[in-house]
């Protein structure tokens, strides 16, 4: 069996956890706007841009490179809580699990943490752990901040 992980990180915030949970939820149509230095292009291929298992494909760079990344998404209106689960793109490639759940917590009524969970198992042993993966996904948490706290 090859191994697998859990990787668990809070990000503070600034911005209610409504507000941040609706931009990942169901604004995810503005990211190549609002950090195109991450994402290029967000697709949905089936449901709509805020439907509970609806399948998207992102195209982003991640290392240098030019990367996507096909998802389907499950969404928990009560726990601000959005799951990424990988189907294909360049993470499968190495990974047979690769999911990202988002959940946003409120702190106070400006403030929120973004507690994200990525869990993985790689096909094999040979392929490293993606930790790298979790570093790019905490950053665009970071990164999108901005845009929240503007709109």
């Amino acid at each position: 069996m090859a191994t697998s992980g859990t990787y668990v990180t809070e990000v503070p915030l600034k911005g209610s956890a409504e507000k941040h949970y609706k931009s990942w939820k169901s604004e995810n149509h503005v990211f190549p706007d609002t950090i195109g230095q991450h994402i290029h292009n967000v697709v949905v291929h089936e449901g709509e841009h805020d439907a509970h298992g609806s399948i998207r494909s992102w195209d982003y760079t991640y290392d240098g490179k030019k990367e996507t990344f096909k998802e389907r998404r499950e969404i928990d209106d009560e726990n601000k809580t959005l799951t990424k689960r990988g189907l294909e793109g360049h993470p499968m490639e190495n990974l047979k699990v690769f999911d990202v759940i988002y959940q946003f917590i409120p702190k106070s009524e400006d403030t929120c943490v973004c507690k994200l969970t990525m869990l993985w198992e790689k096909r094999n042993d040979d392929f490293p752990e993606p930790s790298g993966y979790m570093k790019f996904v905490k950053q665009m948490v970071v990164d999108i901040e901005g845009h929240v706290t503007k709109a």
